[in-house]
């Protein structure tokens, strides 16, 4: 049995020679997060239950603000004079009297936190070219927030108050210790002027004068000293709870620990993708296998129904059925999963247009394929049920095989480089013969590409002999044509044989099987891995092996 190898090797994988890159679309980009949409999503959930943490665990600080203006101190407030020196403050001095010790020990002993942690949650603004200072408190909650900040800058002022009301209180004192001498003086010229003779008088008289004048001068001088404001300035907004935004920060909190765990997921994502990759799509297949593309099959549950996925399945069959000669034996191969559900589907397909199908399987799963067949069959649409066969049957003269004979002679390949040629009288066993054939007649040979040519099973064989083919419970009629089931050995040797083949990474009768007819890959989307694929494609090659094409197949998410 030969079939015709429509497809082929169409790119050189594993020389890195095939089709030129493809355009990555936005597509392309988000189909790997949205498959690994369960680790973006336990991301998303780690981060929003840390920001949540955070949020109940940790205190949220809150922070208020005062602005005070300050004020020069002169002695004559309504005298206008320009931007003279007495007008102007300095700044720098102001803000490290906002910020020093006195004004951090109130806060200290009005609070009762550390000294540090108020040094560090008192902050200071000095606009440039401004006598503003704008105080900032940080605490735990809004109402310790605006009472720190609140007495922040009135500690402010009153420090600088008292500062100012020292200083005065310091000259007023000099000015007094300098009335009282000069008092003193004046006391000491009125007893000599008293006492005086009549030329000492006019001496005393004048130097009196003198003493009353600078009396007087200091009086004038005291009195302007005692008259000066001293009010450093004045809080021009205080802060208040309402003015403070509840719970704002919390919710902005939450909002980024969701998004930071969302593009962690991401990053992760592709993390794990560029680890574990799978194929995604028909350029994927293409470009792992180098092989065409024969169809894609739609998933039930999350593509489409039933009818959709039967549908696709008959596309892939014409495909199929367009580049074989019958009799043909196709084993479909995949790397790790099951692909019963496409097998029993293939199947249906062809036997409906009036073939003789021959499903085969050796892992125990024809009670599934029988299932998957007979559900196959009962979807057909009703004017698939004709008893009118579409595909030529063989001709009268040709002599077609009875239903025993299950077996006809293969050419196998002898294993080792070097055989040992059988003696003239070699004895091969069949298990499944009555008997025994002697091999007269064959002559010996030591070519290594030699073949064994093993007994095809006579029709007399006995009714015990017999496979299960044979049964009619194993016959499933399928409009025009049949399905039968049985294991790759006991294959028929005429009509169309699909072998149902084992996971390739664990077992090798797939490959070895494709050997004696087609073989046609199937690729399951978001989970078949490319590496596995890749290392498919190589093991057929290797094995000489000339497959139709492949077969992408949608399993919902994955």
């Amino acid at each position: 049995m030969n079939s015709a190898a429509g497809g082929g090797w169409t790119t050189n994988v594993a020389s890195g020679e095939g089709t030129p890159g493809r355009t990555v679309t936005l597509t392309d980009l988000l189909r790997v997060p949205l498959h690994r949409i369960r680790l973006v999503a336990c991301a998303a959930a780690l981060g929003l239950l840390a920001a949540l943490g955070y949020v109940l665990l940790v205190p949220g600080a809150v922070t208020a603000d005062a602005v005070v203006a300050v004020r020069p101190v002169v002695t004559d407030a309504f005298t206008p004079s320009g931007a003279s020196a007495d007008r102007a403050v300095n700044m720098n001095v102001e803000r490290g009297i906002a910020t020093g010790t006195e004004v951090v020990r109130r806060l200290v002993d009005a609070t009762g936190r550390d000294q540090r942690d108020v040094q560090d949650a008192l902050e200071l603004e000095v606009p440039t070219g401004g006598q503003i200072l704008r105080f900032r408190y940080t605490a735990n909650s809004p109402q310790d927030a605006v009472a720190g900040v609140n007495l922040a800058a009135a500690a402010y002022l009153d420090v600088r108050r008292t500062m100012y009301e020292q200083q005065r209180e310091d000259i007023l004192r000099s000015y007094d210790e300098s009335i009282s001498r000069a008092q003193a003086q004046q006391a000491v010229l009125q007893r000599r002027i008293a006492s005086a003779r009549e030329g000492e008088a006019d001496a005393a008289v004048a130097e009196l004068s003198g003493v009353n004048s600078q009396l007087v001068q200091l009086g004038s001088a005291r009195t302007e000293i005692a008259a000066v404001d001293v009010n450093p300035g004045w809080v021009t907004r205080e802060a208040e709870t309402n003015l403070i935004p509840a719970g704002g920060s919390q919710l902005l909190r939450l909002l980024a620990g969701l998004l930071g765990g969302v593009l962690l997921g991401v990053v992760l994502a592709y993390g794990w993708e560029s680890v574990d990759r799978r194929i995604r799509s028909v350029d994927d297949g293409r470009d792992a296998t180098g092989l065409p593309l024969l169809g894609t099959a739609r998933g039930p549950r999350a593509r489409g129904s039933r009818h959709a996925v039967d549908a696709d399945v008959r596309y892939v069959a014409m495909a199929i059925a367009g580049r074989i000669r019958e009799p043909a034996r196709i084993v479909l191969l995949t790397t790790r999963g099951d692909q019963t559900a496409m097998s029993a589907g293939l199947a249906v397909a062809l036997a409906v247009t009036g073939r003789e199908v021959y499903l085969a399987d050796d892992i125990d799963r024809l009670g599934r394929l029988r299932s998957e067949v007979l559900a196959g069959v009962a979807r057909l649409p009703t004017t698939a049920n004709s008893a009118r066969p579409v595909v030529p049957q063989p001709r009268q003269g040709r002599r077609t095989a009875p239903v025993d004979e299950v077996t006809e002679q293969i050419a196998v390949r002898r294993p080792s480089p070097r055989p040992t040629a059988l003696p003239r009288q070699a004895t091969v066993h069949s298990p499944s013969a009555a008997g025994h054939v002697t091999a007269a007649n064959r002559p010996a040979t030591d070519d290594p590409d030699g073949t064994i040519f093993l007994p095809r099973i006579a029709a007399t064989a006995s009714s015990s002999a017999k496979s299960e083919v044979g049964e009619p419970a194993d016959t499933v009629v399928v409009g025009a044509g049949t399905i039968r089931f049985g294991t790759w050995r006991q294959r028929a040797a005429s009509g169309l044989v699909l072998f149902n083949a084992p996971p390739a990474e664990a077992d090798e009768r797939g490959v070895a099987a494709a050997r004696q007819g087609a073989a046609v890959v199937v690729v399951e989307q978001d989970r078949t891995r490319q590496s596995d694929l890749r290392r498919l494609a190589e093991r057929l090659r290797a094995a000489g092996v000339a497959p139709l094409g492949f077969v992408l197949t949608h399993r919902g998410r994955g």
